[in-house]
This record gives structure tokens, C-alpha cells and sequence, in this order.
């Protein structure tokens, strides 16, 4: 369901505003590889299953070897999944952010505002 015009102005202005308050955190936000800390994140989870079924394979043979082994192939890939998500994201210097974030600083701070819109939110203000 797409968002109506509104809503997207609404997250439009957030996100500026994001991007006023804290840029680091807002870059931090956007990683520039997501898609390999998916597949990462992939190949973390399939080894943790393919490690869980070299320890019930283990098990059900005695083998106790093979569980061993499936129990450390779990142990790597839990973290390689781990991993994806700390990935360090780049943090944005001061040049790369839009120009339009940094010229708008306002004395009520981005917490403030979404604030302010919490306690209004029941007064009949258009839009909602």
C-alpha cells in the first residue's frame, strides 16, 4: 500500500530533519552494503541450519565426531550472521550530505518537534 502525499512529506521532513540533527547517525542509517550484509546475514543463518543438522546427524549415529564438527560450523555461522548486522557502516562527512539539511537549522531540536506532534496529535489538526 503506498503511501499518501502527505505521508510522504511527512517522512520527507523527518528525514531532513534526521540529517540536521545527527548526520553520522542518519549516514549510519544508510549502509552502502546492505545487500552484502544480507548475504552474509544468509549464509550465516543456512550454516547454522546445515551445523544443526550435523549435530542431530551426529546423535542419531553416536558419531561423536560429526556433532563435534556440526556444533562448530553453528558457532562460525551464528557469528558470520552476527557479523552482518555490526558491519561498520561509512559515515558522511560534512560535504556529502544534501545541501538543503545543513542551511535548515532550527532552534527546536527534531525530538522536540515529533514531541510537540505527539501531544497535538488529538486537537482536530488537518491530516490526521
Amino acid at each position: 500500500m503506498p503511501l499518501s502525499e502527505h505521508e510522504q512529506r511527512l517522512l520527507e521532513q523527518m528525514e531532513k530533519a534526521l540529517y540536521a540533527e545527527d548526520p553520522k547517525f542518519a549516514t549510519s542509517l544508510r549502509s552502502a552494503n546492505s545487500r552484502a550484509s544480507r548475504g552474509r546475514a544468509a549464509l550465516g543463518v543456512l550454516g547454522v541450519l546445515i551445523g544443526m543438522g550435523l549435530v542431530l546427524t551426529g546423535v542419531a549415529t553416536m558419531m561423536i565426531a560429526i556433532g563435534i564438527a556440526g556444533f562448530a560450523v553453528m558457532l562460525v555461522s551464528a557469528f558470520i550472521a552476527y557479523s552482518a548486522f555490526k558491519a561498520p557502516a561509512p559515515v558522511a562527512t560534512e560535504s556529502d550530505l544534501p545541501a538543503a539539511p545543513r542551511k535548515q537549522k532550527s532552534s527546536n531540536g527534531f525530538m522536540d518537534r515529533m514531541e510537540d506532534r505527539w501531544r497535538n496529535r488529538g486537537d482536530g489538526t488537518p491530516g490526521q
